[in-house]
């Protein structure tokens, strides 16, 4: 029996984002992706033209035909926008018994705000006290924190280490903006710090990387692994994305990774 993953985020017109990444790896990591909007937007590789948040009665409205039919057995939460939107996703999400990966998406590769400033705080209040497991970058981990963007491991640790404090069971805090050849993650929980290590990719083509890798956490988790072990797979698989991002030929800004990279191969 496959699992049912469920993610809750925008769409993203290009694909390479948002609630088409998402189904792409959840798909690619051995799972049934279900799904449910929280905005639409008119974007590309180049940027995002326009953001139109859903009516909150439509929101409702999916979430409660998903619930009502559909066995779900996890949740990824991604873009939602707004506090309205914020607090009605925390809802659903509280009166669920399965692992929760919330990535807070805030701005979008090309530097366009996709979460409004007064929704931190019912982010951080309602939202990450209900997840399993939460994938900020850093510049998103700064805005939860409000402070400085972390500028070295030792930073970055600190960071982790405050984010659980907010309520959440681990943190997933990723270091792709550090400078160097290698990208270091750290992974923060009950069992402490463990640090995953990447060799950069040469590549512009990264649009979608948060998305891809918090959806592939969630359709291993869903699947039964431990937050360690699907943190390290998903990792694999998300390095192996990019590392073949450029057999792909999608715009001329930041373009997608290669969700299918493994599947295509064999093919």
């Amino acid at each position: 029996m496959y699992s049912n993953i469920l993610t809750i985020a925008g769409s993203d017109s290009g694909g390479g984002a948002g609630i088409q990444a998402d189904l792409k790896a959840i798909s690619a990591t051995g799972a049934y992706g279900l799904s449910v909007l929280t905005a639409l937007t008119a974007q590309n590789t180049v940027g995002v033209d326009a953001i139109y948040p859903v009516a909150i009665d439509f929101l409702k409205a999916q979430l409660d035909s998903v619930r009502r039919d559909i066995r779900i057995d996890a949740i990824k939460v991604g873009m939602l926008g707004t506090p309205e939107v914020t607090e009605v996703v925390a809802e659903f999400v509280q009166t669920h018994q399965c692992p929760v990966v919330v990535d807070p998406v805030m701005v979008a590769k090309s530097g366009d705000r996709l979460l409004h400033r007064d929704a931190i705080a019912a982010l951080q209040t309602l939202l990450i006290p209900s997840a399993t497991l939460i994938t900020p970058n850093l510049p998103e981990a700064a805005d939860l924190l409000e402070t400085e963007e972390a500028r070295d491991q030792a930073e970055m640790a600190q960071h982790a280490d405050a984010l659980r404090s907010l309520g959440c069971k681990a943190v997933l805090l990723k270091g792709g903006h550090l400078a160097g050849e290698i990208a270091p993650d750290v992974l923060c929980d009950a069992d402490g710090s463990t640090w995953f290590e990447s060799p950069r990719v040469e590549t512009r083509n990264t649009h979608g990387t948060g998305c891809t890798l918090s959806s592939a956490l969630a359709s291993l988790l869903g699947q039964g692994m431990s937050v360690q072990e699907a943190v390290a797979e998903a990792k694999r698989y998300t390095a192996g994305a990019i590392a073949h991002s450029d057999a792909l030929d999608v715009g001329s800004g930041h373009g997608p990774v290669h969700h299918f990279w493994e599947l295509w191969e064999r093919a």
